[in-house]
C-alpha cells in the first residue's frame, strides 16, 4: 500500500460524509424565499401553507404523493394595450389599461380559480368596456384618474374571492382611430376659423365704435373751444379799451400782421398825394 493512500482516504471520507449530510438535509427540508408562499399537497389535497422565509423541515416531501406549489406574493402587474371601446356617442376610443395587483391569499389564488392570469384578463376587459362605454370621449380623456378608481372598485369584489388585492388601476393612454382623429381635427380647425372670424368682426366693430365716439367727443370739444375764443377776445378787447394807447398799439400790430410782403409792396407813412408804390419802384438802386 502506498503511503499517501491513507491521507487521500482521510480527506475524501469527510468530504463525502459532508456531501451526504447536505444532500439528506436538502431532501428533508424546503426553502421559502421572501414574499413567497409554499403550498403542500398530499394526494392532491392542500394540507399546509408555509409563508415564513427561511428553511423548513419537511421530511414528507420525499414521499411520491406529496407535491409542492410555490406562489409568489410579490406585487405584479397586467397591461392591456389597445383596448377598443365604443363610448356613449358611438366613437371608437383606444385605451391602455394598467393593473397592479398582489396575491394576499395563496390558497384561494391557487385553488379558487383555474387560471388566475386569464381570469383577471377577462374580468378587467369586461369591466373596462362596461365602465367606459357609459361615458363620452371627453369624459374619458379628462377623468382618467377617477375612472381608474372606479375600475378598481368594480373589480375588487371579484378579485377578493380569488385571494387577489388590486392595488392600482389606471388608464394609461387614450387615443382615437386615425380617420376619427382626422375628422375631429378638421372640425376643430373649422370651429377655430369661425371663432377667429367672429372675434375679428367684433374687434372691427368695437374699433369703429370707439373711433366714432372719439370723433364726436373731439368735435364737441373743438366746438366748445371755438366758442370760447371769441368770448376771450371780447373780454381782452374790453380790457384794452380802458387803455387807449395799448389798444392803438395792438391795432397797429394787427394791421402790420396782415401785410404780406411776398405778394405786394406797401409804403406806410405817405399820404394819398405822396409817392405811390409804382413811383418808388422806379427809383434807381444805390451802387453796391
Amino acid at each position: 500500500m502506498t503511503p499517501w493512500l491513507p491521507l487521500l482516504l482521510g480527506a475524501i471520507i469527510p468530504i463525502a460524509i459532508a456531501l451526504l449530510l447536505w444532500g439528506l438535509l436538502r431532501a428533508i427540508t424546503v426553502e421559502v424565499e421572501d414574499e413567497e408562499a409554499l403550498l403542500v399537497e398530499r394526494f392532491g389535497k392542500h394540507v399546509a401553507t408555509l409563508k415564513e422565509p427561511g428553511l423548513h423541515g419537511l421530511p414528507s416531501k420525499l414521499l411520491p404523493w406529496v407535491r409542492l406549489r410555490r406562489v409568489s406574493l410579490r406585487r405584479d402587474f397586467l397591461q392591456f394595450a389597445d383596448v377598443h371601446v365604443a363610448d356613449r356617442e358611438g366613437t371608437t376610443v383606444i385605451v391602455d389599461v394598467w393593473i397592479d395587483y398582489r396575491i394576499v391569499d395563496p390558497v384561494k389564488a391557487e385553488y379558487a380559480v383555474a387560471q388566475l392570469q386569464a381570469s383577471l384578463h377577462s374580468l378587467v376587459m369586461h369591466a373596462t368596456l362596461s365602465l367606459l362605454g357609459r361615458r363620452t370621449f371627453h369624459e374619458i380623456l379628462c377623468d382618467r384618474s377617477e375612472l381608474g378608481e372606479l375600475l378598481t372598485k368594480d373589480i375588487r369584489s371579484d378579485t377578493e374571492r380569488w385571494g387577489v388585492s388590486i392595488e392600482l388601476a389606471f388608464i394609461q393612454k387614450v387615443s382615437l382611430l386615425p380617420e376619427v382623429t382626422t375628422r375631429i381635427l378638421s372640425t376643430i380647425s373649422a370651429r377655430l376659423g369661425r371663432a377667429r372670424s367672429e372675434l375679428q368682426e367684433v374687434g372691427r366693430l368695437a374699433v369703429a365704435t370707439i373711433e366714432a365716439e372719439t370723433s364726436v367727443k373731439v368735435a364737441t370739444l373743438l366746438a366748445e373751444a371755438k366758442g370760447q375764443y371769441p368770448l376771450a377776445v371780447g373780454r381782452a378787447m374790453a380790457e384794452l379799451g380802458v387803455r387807449p394807447k395799448v389798444l392803438a398799439a395792438y391795432n397797429e400790430l394787427y394791421r402790420l400782421s396782415l401785410l404780406r410782403p411776398h405778394r405786394a409792396t406797401a409804403f406806410i407813412g405817405f399820404e394819398d398825394e405822396g409817392m405811390r408804390a409804382v413811383d418808388a419802384a422806379m427809383l434807381p438802386q444805390p451802387p453796391q
